[in-house]
This record gives structure tokens, sequence and C-alpha cells, in this order.
């Protein structure tokens, strides 16, 4: 069997229709192709007790929105059109659990770097995405280090949209890490506090509290990072959002990456030096479990953060 995940995908969204996975194409000299000019979503679909449940897909959808408008771009499909259209594509590949990844870009029409003439695309596409770090991430943790790349002014680049033109600074700051033999790097902002790993929101704990990055430090708002500024509210645990040094990393007594595709993902070692005693410590271990039980179906979703995937026939009842 291939290791890759995208041959189980039939189908894609593409502006309102089903299309064939070899057909989802766009043309070469299309706005995004040259100039980076498209927005985008990761969001995850979990196998829960009751069918396949989508994870916060309203406030993911509500980001994607938010990421257009700052660039000036309209979204041509309501939230609810969007959220209809996210449903049909898992229903239509068939899957229980996946990653689910909506694109908005300025497609085909003219090639000055002026993208208001081209037209608005948007296509939805679903897979199958295990542990984004690696085979067993999750338990044993990974290896990072910090990158001698930094993340971009907020005032020249806006660090709070997901658009795709800034994931070639990500690229720079991952390709540096496995370069070097690490899974991933940390990013510092632009005046050297901590910013994020390249796909990742960074939390920190020190003395029984969960430290992590403010939205000023070059961060995305990530949807996953807010879940466990909630749950670790729920849970009593004590939370400062603050510029960090650099010298925290080695000196905290346990660290994690949240994001969709991450989840919640310890650290181990920063720059070779271990994190606490180089393991998963109890906080970061407890907001996984949290996490991961109401994502999975496991834990009462007392927040709402899950919208089902009905049958075909119980969409169309509802309907």
């Amino acid at each position: 069997m291939s290791d890759n995940p995208l041959e189980a995908v039939r189908w894609v969204w593409m502006n309102g229709k089903l299309v064939p996975f070899k057909d989802a194409r766009v043309h070469v000299l299309s706005h995004v192709v040259h100039y980076g000019s498209g927005w985008f979503e990761g969001i995850r679909c979990y196998e829960t007790p009751d069918g396949p449940a989508v994870f916060r897909l309203r406030e993911h959808l509500e980001r994607l929105a938010a990421s257009c408008k700052i660039f000036r771009t309209e979204l041509p499909w309501s939230l609810d059109e969007l959220t209809a259209a996210v449903l049909e594509i898992i229903r239509a590949n068939d899957f229980g659990s996946c990653y689910i990844r909506p694109l908005v870009y300025r497609g085909f029409g003219t090639l000055g770097v002026n993208p208001l003439k081209c037209p608005i695309d948007v296509a939805i596409a679903v897979w199958p995405w295990g542990s984004y770090l690696g085979p067993g991430a999750d338990q044993a943790g990974v290896d990072v280090c910090v990158s001698s790349w930094r993340r971009s002014d907020p005032g020249s680049f806006p660090s709070t949209a997901k658009a795709t033109g800034s994931y070639l600074n990500a690229q720079l700051i991952k390709m540096e890490a496995v370069a070097n033999g690490f899974v991933e790097g940390i990013a510092l902002d632009a005046e050297g506090h901590l910013s994020e790993g390249s796909g990742e929101n960074l939390f920190l704990v020190r003395g029984g509290k969960l430290l992590t990055p403010p939205l000023v430090a070059s961060i995305l708002p990530g949807i996953t990072r807010a879940t466990i500024l909630t749950l670790a509210g729920d849970l009593g645990i004590p939370v400062r959002e603050e510029r960090l040094p650099r010298g925290l990393l080695y000196t905290c007594d346990e660290m994690f990456f949240t994001g969709t595709a991450a989840e919640v993902t310890p650290i181990r070692s920063v720059d070779h030096l271990p994190v606490g005693e180089g393991k998963p410590g109890p906080i970061t271990r407890r907001l996984q479990r949290e996490y991961l039980g109401i994502a999975r179906g496991e834990i009462a979703d007392r927040h709402g953060w899950l919208t089902q995937v009905e049958a075909q026939g119980e969409a169309a009842a509802a309907s």
C-alpha cells in the first residue's frame, strides 16, 4: 500500500462543484502562483462515537474570512455555504477522520502585482493525515532548534492572516531545522522574543503556570492555541500571555506545540538541551488528553466545538 495519503482522495470541491481529484487544477499564470495571493485553513475531522465530526469548523472559517479581509479579498461564498461544502466533500470522499484544507486564491486574470482584477476562486480538499511532526511525536515529544530566520515585523506583514505567501518564511524555518537534524524550528520575532514554530503556536510551562507569546510577537492566532487557553481555564491552570525571552526555552519545566495538524505535541529538547526531564510533563499531558478527548468525542463537548458530518440521507432530511 502507498504511503501517499492523497491517493485515497477522489473528489475536490472547487467553486461550488465536486471535481475529480486529477482534474482539480489551476492555470500556471494564476495570480496566486506568481505572488502568493492565497488564504487557507487547516481543519481536522475526527472519528467520534457519533460518527465523523469537524473540530471548531465555524471558528476556522471565520478566521479564513478575516484573512481574506485583511488583503481586500471578498469571499464569494457565505460561511454557511462553506460549512455545507466542507461537510459535502468529507461525505463525497467517504472519510471518517481527515484533514481539511479550504483555500481561497486569486486566479487567472492579470499578472501585475495589483490583484484586484483577478477572479477569486475557492477550493476545499480533504485527505487522511496522521501525526504531523512524525510517528509517535505526540507521545515521545520532538527535538527542536531556535531558527536563524525570524518572523516578520507586524508592520511589514500581517501575521494574523493565514496567507499562502507567509509560508515562504515558514519553509525557511522548517528546512533549516530539518537540515540540522531537528524536527522543527522555533522562530523569534523581529525584536528577539519567542514567536512560534514554522506551523505551530508555542507554549511553555514554568512553576505550574502556562506561558505563551502574545499576538504582537508575530504569531498566527491559532484555533488550537485558543482551545488550549480555554481548556487551561477550565482545568484551573494559570495562564500568562506575554513576551518571552529566548532563555526561557532552556529553563522551563515543559514545552509543547499546538496546531490543527500538530494537535498538542510535546517538545523534549531545544538546541540539544533537554526540556525539564527530557520527556512530556504532567501539564502538557493533561491538556493533551482534554483536547483530544473532546475532539474525539470521548469527553463531553461542553463548548460546542464539534460539527457532526451527517450521512447524505440525514443531511437531506435536516435541510
